[in-house]
């Protein structure tokens, strides 16, 4: 029997390539199982069509998973919570029909999740390193997809300051890798390879744009002509320079994402700063970051690795909040490819 005071949630995440589902108790993770999806690697990027079809695949496997190690039935959890967007369509079509499948089987309440504001109240679990911010905080959520800034006032309401004008944070970051020869997923090769190579070794611009707005497209484009610059003259240029070419590239990516947080943490007067998003798990952007906050007299708080890229938990620690408010969706409701955070359904 559950107590009174408690409050089980399943998670769904299925927004893009990652099929995750946790269970947590109130703000407790119980568990958080994530299916990858190998696939894309050899295309250098997300393939759509492939990537919902391995939700199929993934998903009742990953269901079970996350019910067995939690040790708890589907009888247990009050409510189903999914990533209702933003992400690839199809894929976060599986993940909806899922989880309106169990609910419309079981009777258990129903709760449509922006992914945005779900990599946000990651920062709500019990037992993360860092602890919890208090509210109001400035939270700097860089991903694949999308690079925003968002004042957060308390776990229901989101002001979008914020966003990359062209690519993200974590796209450029693949495509760089990409144009380097790297693995997909790049991000994570960059960071590695970098950890032996000077940052200030090479220069690369940072984007003019508006006082709250990112721009890494020229980032992305600018490595490109001089990789073609440096090989025209010498053909092992990036083989003999990678580590110093990765360094500084990753140097610059991390540079511009720290510039527009100490503007608009000074601009709006907060003190606390976060970090949300699979590029958050960046370590040089962890290091520069908390550097940062000793300078300025920032709070500084990052989730665990396994709360940073897309996730169940993060998912379900949504669905605690928005059950706490009684905000629960009906099971006509579509998915939305383009959901802005701090707007409703």
């Amino acid at each position: 029997m559950n107590k009174v005071s408690d409050i089980y949630i399943l998670g769904i995440e299925s927004s893009c390539d990652d099929t995750s589902i946790a269970v947590c108790r109130n703000n407790t993770v119980l568990s958080n199982v994530t299916a990858s999806q190998k696939v894309h690697s050899l295309y250098g990027g997300v393939v759509p069509e492939l990537a919902s079809r391995a939700h199929q695949e993934h998903i009742v496997p990953v269901y079970q998973q996350a019910l067995a190690d939690a040790n708890i039935t589907l009888d247990d959890i009050d409510a189903i919570a999914y990533t209702h967007g933003p992400g690839l369509l199809g894929s976060l079509l599986v993940g909806c029909s899922f989880a309106k499948s169990l609910a419309m089987a079981t009777g258990k309440k129903l709760i449509a999740i922006n992914h945005m504001e779900a990599h946000i109240l990651a920062h709500t679990a019990a037992n993360n390193p860092d602890g919890n911010p208090e509210y109001p905080y400035l939270n700097l959520t860089v991903s694949g997809g999308h690079t925003q800034l968002v004042r957060v006032n308390n776990p229901s309401s989101f002001d979008l300051i914020g966003e990359s004008i062209d690519d993200a944070a974590g796209e450029a970051f693949d495509k760089g890798a990409k144009t380097l020869g790297l693995p997909y997923p790049g991000g994570p090769h960059v960071d590695k390879v970098a950890k032996t190579g000077n940052p200030l070794a090479y220069k690369f611009p940072i984007a003019k744009v508006g006082e709250f707005e990112f721009s890494f497209s020229g980032i992305k484009t600018s490595l490109l002509y001089f990789l073609q610059k440096e090989t025209k003259n010498d053909p092992d240029f990036i083989s003999n320079n990678l580590p110093d070419i990765c360094a500084s590239y990753q140097h610059i990516i991390v540079e511009s994402l720290l510039q527009k947080v100490e503007y608009t943490a000074d601009a709006l007067n907060l003190k606390t700063i976060c970090l949300s998003g699979g590029v958050s798990a960046n370590s040089y952007l962890n290091q520069a970051i908390r550097t940062l906050g000793t300078k300025k007299g920032w709070n500084v708080f990052i989730p665990p690795l396994s709360l940073c890229t897309d996730n169940g938990a993060m998912i379900a620690l949504a669905g605690f909040q928005k059950h706490l408010q009684n905000e629960f969706s009906t099971i006509d409701a579509s998915p939305k490819s383009r959901w802005k955070p701090g707007v409703s359904l």
